[in-house]
């Protein structure tokens, strides 16, 4: 991901916050030919210290087919993004886009039955946790659990490059970006959310 210093960040809080909110990601391997899968993503912080990413992708999709512990590969995440139009500046220029990304270069680490288990238990509770009957894995029996688990292919992703993207209209004077904020207040939840953002910036 090319990010220009002016955009280039360093804040892991708002690396966790990209992730935990975008967490249905790509996964992006080069081995046998360039392959992209999106895939279900959660942050493990257990260590504070030594972070990773837990996924899983089918056992049938040929990129699970080709990765193995040790291989490299690429998770992209796209947070809050927003058309920004030039009509919104005191001066004619170019419309653009305003985003927040998140980039993780890794290398894979195959989980076992066990790791795959705790993995699929988290990632349950997370999203079937205010659900009107939720339907966690203890519930499923673990038998069941097992016997579904076979088509499932489970990784960590140990970080070996991070890269936080947060491009926000740094560029413009002060008139043009209250007048990039006032645009977006009154669009859309992405506008809304990046417009929140850039006045946390200013």
């Amino acid at each position: 991901m090319f990010i220009p210093k002016l955009y280039r960040s360093e804040d892991y809080e708002l690396m966790k916050e990209i992730i935990k909110e975008n967490s249905f990601a790509l996964l992006i391997s080069s081995l046998d030919k360039i392959r992209a899968t999106h895939a279900m993503m959660m942050l493990n912080e257990d260590d504070p210290e030594n972070i990773y990413i837990e996924s899983h992708i089918s056992r049938a999709n040929p990129q699970a087919k080709t990765l193995k512990n040790g291989d490299e590969v690429l998770c992209d995440f796209l947070g809050a993004h927003t058309y920004i139009s030039s009509s919104w500046y005191d001066h004619i220029n170019v419309s653009t886009w305003n985003y927040e990304a998140v980039q993780i270069y890794g290398k894979v680490e195959l989980m076992n039955q066990e790791e795959l288990y705790s993995h699929l238990e988290k990632l349950t509770s997370k999203y079937e946790t205010f659900q009107k009957c939720p339907m966690f894995v203890d519930k499923m029996g673990r038998a069941f659990v097992e016997k579904e688990m076979k088509g499932a292919f489970g990784m960590k992703i140990i970080p070996t490059e991070i890269f936080i993207k947060q491009k926000l209209s740094q560029n413009r004077k002060e008139a043009d970006f209250e007048n990039i904020i006032s645009n977006l207040e009154n669009s859309d939840e992405n506008g809304k959310k990046i417009a929140e953002k850039m006045k946390l910036i200013k």
